[in-house]
């Protein structure tokens, strides 16, 4: 499942659930434009898409994987709650075969880390 990202208007990249199962998914997230980079756009798209992975997917769990070299990416899980699990295998990237960072996030764990209604 792909959702694209928009900003004023413009798509300006897009979020991806994928091997979904009643039980997780494994997101994905890319933001295209390197300009855009640093901004925020990341947590923000991030969050919505775990929002709607818990809510209207009702997922239990979800997961990520991210490329060792890729620091943007590993800097991002834990803001958006999840937590590292080591390697989870390798994949080629940048031409070279590189380890893949596995990251996890529980539902139990989003419920305590988003802010609730004050009343």
């Amino acid at each position: 499942m792909r959702l694209g990202i928009e900003r004023g208007g413009r798509l300006i990249g897009y979020g991806d659930w994928a091997s979904i199962t009643p039980q997780s998914a494994e997101l994905g997230l890319a933001i295209g434009e390197s300009r855009l980079w640093g901004q925020g756009l990341g947590v923000e798209a991030g969050r919505l898409l775990i929002a709607y992975a818990f809510g209207v997917l009702g997922l239990p769990q979800v997961r990520a994987e991210v490329h060792a070299p890729n620091t943007r990416s590993r800097r991002l899980m834990p803001k958006l709650g999840f937590r590292e699990v080591g390697v989870v295998g390798e994949e080629t990237y940048g031409g070279q075969p590189t380890p893949l960072i596995g990251f996890t996030l529980s539902r139990e764990d989003w419920n305590a880390l988003s802010p609730k209604p004050r009343g």
